[in-house]
Protein backbone atom coordinates (compact mmCIF):
# COMPACT_ATOMS: atom_id res chain seq x y z
CA UNK A 1 0.00 0.00 0.00
CA UNK A 2 1.29 3.39 -1.11
CA UNK A 3 1.99 6.53 1.31
CA UNK A 4 -0.47 8.31 -0.30
CA UNK A 5 -2.95 5.96 0.23
CA UNK A 6 -2.08 5.49 3.95
CA UNK A 7 -2.78 9.49 4.18
CA UNK A 8 -5.65 9.03 2.49
CA UNK A 9 -6.95 6.56 4.18
CA UNK A 10 -6.07 8.68 7.67
CA UNK A 11 -7.65 11.72 6.79
CA UNK A 12 -11.06 9.87 5.78
CA UNK A 13 -11.06 8.27 9.11
CA UNK A 14 -10.90 11.44 10.55
CA UNK A 15 -13.38 12.86 8.88
CA UNK A 16 -15.71 10.30 9.54
CA UNK A 17 -14.92 10.79 13.66
CA UNK A 18 -15.05 15.01 13.56
CA UNK A 19 -18.42 14.27 11.58
CA UNK A 20 -20.03 11.88 14.21
CA UNK A 21 -18.92 14.44 17.03
CA UNK A 22 -21.41 16.73 15.23
CA UNK A 23 -23.96 14.22 14.23
CA UNK A 24 -26.43 15.72 17.33
CA UNK A 25 -26.29 19.62 15.88
CA UNK A 26 -26.98 18.12 12.22
CA UNK A 27 -30.39 17.77 10.59
CA UNK A 28 -31.27 13.81 9.90
CA UNK A 29 -31.17 11.89 6.69
CA UNK A 30 -32.76 8.95 5.56
CA UNK A 31 -30.53 7.67 2.70
CA UNK A 32 -32.15 5.28 0.47
CA UNK A 33 -29.49 2.79 -0.74
CA UNK A 34 -30.43 1.23 -4.16
CA UNK A 35 -26.64 -0.69 -3.36
CA UNK A 36 -23.31 -0.79 -1.14
CA UNK A 37 -21.39 0.42 -4.38
CA UNK A 38 -23.69 3.00 -5.82
CA UNK A 39 -23.78 4.24 -1.67
CA UNK A 40 -20.85 4.99 -1.47
CA UNK A 41 -20.37 8.42 -3.10
CA UNK A 42 -23.46 9.56 -1.32
CA UNK A 43 -22.62 8.61 1.91
CA UNK A 44 -19.27 10.29 1.81
CA UNK A 45 -21.01 13.61 0.17
CA UNK A 46 -24.09 13.53 2.51
CA UNK A 47 -22.45 13.07 5.89
CA UNK A 48 -20.47 16.17 5.85
CA UNK A 49 -23.97 18.01 6.07
CA UNK A 50 -26.66 15.36 7.88
CA UNK A 51 -26.73 12.55 10.35
CA UNK A 52 -27.00 10.20 7.96
CA UNK A 53 -28.77 6.53 8.60
CA UNK A 54 -29.02 4.35 5.67
CA UNK A 55 -32.13 2.31 4.45
CA UNK A 56 -32.22 -0.94 2.30
CA UNK A 57 -35.20 -1.03 0.88
CA UNK A 58 -35.42 -2.70 -2.36
CA UNK A 59 -38.04 -5.49 -2.63
CA UNK A 60 -37.45 -5.43 -6.51
CA UNK A 61 -34.36 -7.58 -6.12
CA UNK A 62 -34.49 -11.59 -7.73
CA UNK A 63 -34.00 -13.82 -6.28
CA UNK A 64 -33.89 -13.57 -2.81
CA UNK A 65 -30.03 -15.28 -2.13
CA UNK A 66 -29.28 -12.50 -4.61
CA UNK A 67 -31.32 -9.83 -2.28
CA UNK A 68 -29.45 -11.00 0.86
CA UNK A 69 -25.73 -10.63 -0.48
CA UNK A 70 -27.14 -7.39 -1.76
CA UNK A 71 -28.71 -6.67 2.12
CA UNK A 72 -24.91 -8.25 3.46
CA UNK A 73 -23.06 -5.40 1.30
CA UNK A 74 -24.94 -2.83 2.64
CA UNK A 75 -24.04 -3.92 6.08
CA UNK A 76 -20.71 -3.82 5.42
CA UNK A 77 -20.83 -0.58 4.36
CA UNK A 78 -22.39 0.84 7.08
CA UNK A 79 -20.21 -0.73 9.51
CA UNK A 80 -17.32 0.94 7.50
CA UNK A 81 -18.48 4.41 8.02
CA UNK A 82 -20.29 3.76 11.13
CA UNK A 83 -23.91 4.78 10.24
CA UNK A 84 -26.96 2.91 11.22
CA UNK A 85 -28.65 0.60 8.61
CA UNK A 86 -32.65 -0.39 8.63
CA UNK A 87 -33.52 -2.85 7.01
CA UNK A 88 -36.98 -2.72 5.20
CA UNK A 89 -38.97 -5.76 5.15
CA UNK A 90 -38.34 -7.79 2.17
CA UNK A 91 -41.49 -7.97 -0.31
CA UNK A 92 -41.41 -8.77 -3.64
CA UNK A 93 -44.83 -10.13 -4.15
CA UNK A 94 -45.89 -6.62 -3.65
CA UNK A 95 -43.27 -5.22 -5.87
CA UNK A 96 -44.28 -8.33 -8.48
CA UNK A 97 -48.12 -6.76 -8.03
CA UNK A 98 -47.31 -3.42 -8.35
CA UNK A 99 -45.33 -3.64 -11.64
CA UNK A 100 -47.85 -6.19 -13.02
CA UNK A 101 -48.69 -5.58 -17.31
CA UNK A 102 -44.88 -4.41 -17.35
CA UNK A 103 -42.77 -6.88 -16.84
CA UNK A 104 -42.29 -7.14 -20.36
CA UNK A 105 -40.77 -3.55 -20.52
CA UNK A 106 -37.14 -2.98 -21.47
CA UNK A 107 -34.83 -1.50 -19.34
CA UNK A 108 -35.62 2.38 -18.89
CA UNK A 109 -39.19 1.21 -19.84
CA UNK A 110 -42.19 2.07 -18.04
CA UNK A 111 -41.12 -0.26 -15.26
CA UNK A 112 -38.62 1.49 -13.89
CA UNK A 113 -40.24 4.50 -12.83
CA UNK A 114 -42.93 2.38 -10.92
CA UNK A 115 -40.43 0.78 -9.24
CA UNK A 116 -38.26 4.10 -8.12
CA UNK A 117 -41.72 5.21 -6.62
CA UNK A 118 -42.29 1.46 -5.40
CA UNK A 119 -39.00 1.86 -3.02
CA UNK A 120 -38.98 5.91 -2.40
CA UNK A 121 -43.04 5.80 -0.88
CA UNK A 122 -41.79 3.03 1.42
CA UNK A 123 -38.91 5.56 2.30
CA UNK A 124 -40.35 8.07 2.82
CA UNK A 125 -43.45 6.71 4.75
CA UNK A 126 -40.47 5.24 7.21
CA UNK A 127 -38.89 8.81 6.78
CA UNK A 128 -41.97 10.83 7.89
CA UNK A 129 -42.44 7.66 11.12
CA UNK A 130 -39.57 8.44 12.21
CA UNK A 131 -39.35 12.46 12.15
CA UNK A 132 -36.02 12.59 9.44
CA UNK A 133 -35.73 15.73 8.17
CA UNK A 134 -35.37 14.67 4.53
CA UNK A 135 -34.95 11.35 2.66
CA UNK A 136 -32.75 10.93 -0.74
CA UNK A 137 -31.96 7.92 -2.86
CA UNK A 138 -28.55 6.15 -4.13
CA UNK A 139 -30.06 5.76 -7.44
CA UNK A 140 -29.54 8.74 -9.18
CA UNK A 141 -25.69 7.98 -9.14
CA UNK A 142 -26.41 5.21 -12.26
CA UNK A 143 -25.76 6.51 -15.58
CA UNK A 144 -28.64 4.20 -16.58
CA UNK A 145 -30.95 5.97 -13.86
CA UNK A 146 -32.80 9.21 -14.82
CA UNK A 147 -32.25 11.82 -12.32
CA UNK A 148 -35.45 13.72 -13.81
CA UNK A 149 -37.56 10.82 -13.67
CA UNK A 150 -36.23 9.94 -9.87
CA UNK A 151 -36.87 13.99 -9.23
CA UNK A 152 -40.34 14.37 -10.73
CA UNK A 153 -41.31 11.18 -8.13
CA UNK A 154 -39.65 12.57 -5.34
CA UNK A 155 -41.47 15.94 -5.95
CA UNK A 156 -44.50 14.20 -5.05
CA UNK A 157 -43.15 13.02 -1.61
CA UNK A 158 -43.02 15.61 1.30
CA UNK A 159 -39.04 15.62 2.85
CA UNK A 160 -37.47 14.21 -0.57
CA UNK A 161 -33.88 15.98 -0.81
CA UNK A 162 -33.54 15.77 -4.75
CA UNK A 163 -29.49 15.23 -5.09
CA UNK A 164 -27.88 13.65 -8.44
CA UNK A 165 -24.84 12.14 -7.26
CA UNK A 166 -23.67 11.13 -10.24
CA UNK A 167 -22.63 14.83 -10.95
CA UNK A 168 -18.81 15.51 -10.38
CA UNK A 169 -17.89 12.09 -11.33
CA UNK A 170 -19.60 10.48 -8.90
CA UNK A 171 -19.96 7.18 -10.81
CA UNK A 172 -16.04 6.71 -11.81
CA UNK A 173 -15.56 7.63 -7.94
CA UNK A 174 -18.34 5.38 -6.39
CA UNK A 175 -16.23 2.59 -8.85
CA UNK A 176 -13.08 3.55 -7.08
CA UNK A 177 -14.59 3.97 -3.30
CA UNK A 178 -15.98 0.26 -3.79
CA UNK A 179 -12.70 -1.08 -4.64
CA UNK A 180 -11.14 0.67 -1.61
CA UNK A 181 -13.89 -1.31 0.69
CA UNK A 182 -13.67 -4.61 -1.40
CA UNK A 183 -17.76 -4.66 -2.22
CA UNK A 184 -19.25 -7.12 -4.84
CA UNK A 185 -20.63 -4.68 -7.61
CA UNK A 186 -23.63 -6.66 -9.40
CA UNK A 187 -24.06 -6.97 -13.04
CA UNK A 188 -27.59 -6.00 -13.38
CA UNK A 189 -30.22 -4.01 -11.84
CA UNK A 190 -32.35 -6.03 -9.51
CA UNK A 191 -35.57 -7.51 -10.80
CA UNK A 192 -35.80 -10.83 -12.45
CA UNK A 193 -36.89 -8.71 -15.84
CA UNK A 194 -33.61 -6.64 -16.09
CA UNK A 195 -31.54 -10.13 -15.23
CA UNK A 196 -33.69 -11.80 -18.15
CA UNK A 197 -32.56 -8.94 -20.40
CA UNK A 198 -28.38 -9.19 -19.28
CA UNK A 199 -28.44 -13.09 -19.71
CA UNK A 200 -30.61 -12.18 -23.49
CA UNK A 201 -27.76 -9.66 -24.39
CA UNK A 202 -25.36 -12.03 -22.82
CA UNK A 203 -26.39 -14.96 -25.12
CA UNK A 204 -26.56 -12.59 -28.01
CA UNK A 205 -23.13 -11.34 -27.18
CA UNK A 206 -21.84 -15.33 -27.83
CA UNK A 207 -23.81 -15.56 -30.58
CA UNK A 208 -22.31 -12.63 -32.66
CA UNK A 209 -19.22 -11.59 -31.37
CA UNK A 210 -19.25 -8.51 -33.65
CA UNK A 211 -22.02 -7.15 -32.85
Amino acid sequence: MSFCVIIGEIVNSKSILITSLFRDFMKRLLLHVCCAPCSTVAIERMMKEYDVTLFFSNSNISPENEYSIRLGEARKIARAYGLALVEDPYDHQAWLKATEGLWGEPEKGRRCPVCFRFNLERTGEFSAAHSFDHFTTTLTISPHKDSTTIFRIGQDLAGFLPVDFKKKGGFSESISLSKRHGLIRQDYCGCEFSRRKMNDQGMRSMASPSE
